[in-house]
């Protein structure tokens, strides 16, 4: 029997090659004065950047510009609101990675609100959002979180008494999401590495989540499948357009899965560690994605209801084994040597390179919420995970 579910809501999505240029006619159907959220420089260097602007004043589209330059802050997004409120703002768009998206669904949501964006952020917000919004238009520039498909924004205040919290709801889905590979072969190595790891992690937790279902299981496969086949490639071939056109095919299938299926303890870790220090979301996703597996399995085995989740992991291994016909141990130990091998290969950096030590587990780990992960793990597993990582 199929299990119940709900499916949240998506984009109006335009995947391909190119597809950027049909930016204006997108934003015309809302006005034409747009906010356009960009990252600090990649984009705004590049030759497809004067190419748009010149498509904007064919169109008739005018615009003005803010430039986010980390992960979004309170700060950054009641800046931003303050300096436009009262302009004739028809869009937002933003263009660049996950952190560039978050920042303008953010924008979008408090234009012609009173007040900050704390007050309306999950755990840490004394006030509920209506979902009023300026329409939003996404387009990322990296193959990772997949915000283009999703209906929060993640704010960040970071520190040791920071917090990484959602603004969500229902309509801050964007109207729109352009995802457009050519966007991405700029995107430097260690950047595609911690960025595909990120959707990696996403795609493999909301397949295990214990709120998965036959369409996000569907979902997370084919997701996965290109991972095999790009993830590896699109570090090391930057320039493939095959490889990339696979990644962000990813990196959009990895958002519509984590908003129906939910993720499981390295984000839940990750979300803790992000308002603690000053790390890049997908380098902690990626370089602690092999030993919560790891770890997540040893307790499956151990466990009498962990035989669902062993099948798929054992799934999992076969997609990535090229060899037939071996017991599920076999290939869940292979997806797990896996996992080892492609962090070692991508480079990825350890926890204490940007000032984790023994010390700050405990505080991370009892502040970590690891719901819908398939294993149950106590705070000191989840310790564990960290410290082989350190």
């Amino acid at each position: 029997m199929v299990k119940p579910f709900q499916f949240a809501r998506l984009p109006m999505i335009y995947f391909g090659s190119g597809k950027i240029s049909e930016l204006p006619g997108i934003v015309s159907y809302y006005g034409k004065s747009v906010l356009l959220v960009t990252g600090a420089r990649s984009f705004m260097d590049s030759r497809r950047a004067g190419r748009l602007f010149d498509l904007f004043g064919s169109n008739g589209i005018t615009f003005q510009h803010v430039t986010v330059r980390s992960e979004p802050s309170p700060q950054t997004v009641d800046d931003t609101v303050l300096k436009f409120a009262g302009r004739e703002i028809n869009a937002v768009v933003s263009i660049g990675g996950g952190s560039v998206i978050d920042a303008g669904k953010a924008i979008s949501a408090m234009l012609g609100k009173t007040g900050s964006v704390t007050e309306y952020l999950e755990v840490v917000g004394n006030k509920e959002h209506p979902g009023t919004k300026v329409p939003f238009i996404a387009v990322p520039t990296t193959s990772g979180t997949g915000s283009e498909a999703t209906k929060n924004a993640v704010i960040s205040k970071v520190g040791r008494d920071g917090f990484k919290r959602s603004l969500r709801h229902d309509n801050f889905v964007p109207d729109a999401a352009i995802v457009d590979h050519e966007l991405t072969l700029e995107c430097p190595p260690e950047i595609t590495a911690a960025a595909g790891m990120d959707c990696f992690t996403q795609l493999t937790e909301a397949y295990l989540s214990t709120k998965a279902n036959e369409y996000t299981d569907a979902l997370a496969l084919e997701g996965i499948m290109a991972i095999k086949r790009s993830l590896v490639r699109s570090y090391t071939h930057g320039d493939d357009i095959t490889a990339r056109s696979d990644m962000s095919f990813a990196a959009l299938t990895s958002g519509i899965c984590l908003a129906n299926a939910g993720l499981g303890a390295v984000h839940g870790l990750a979300g803790t560690i992000g308002a603690l220090f000053d790390i890049p979301h997908g380098v902690v996703c990626g370089t602690l994605m092999a030993d919560a597996n790891d770890l997540n399995v040893r307790e499956l085995r151990k466990g009498k209801n962990g035989e669902a989740a062993l099948r798929k992991y054992a799934t999992l291994g076969r997609l990535f084994s090229d060899t037939a016909v071996k017991s599920d141990n076999y290939y869940i130990d292979f997806f797990l040597d896996y996992l080892r091998a492609v962090t070692f290969f991508l480079d990825l950096p350890k926890l204490s390179r940007f000032g984790l030590n023994e010390e700050d587990l405990p505080v991370i780990c009892s502040q970590s919420d690891v719901k819908n992960n398939p294993a149950e793990l106590s705070a000191g597993i989840l310790s564990e995970i960290l410290a082989r990582r350190l």
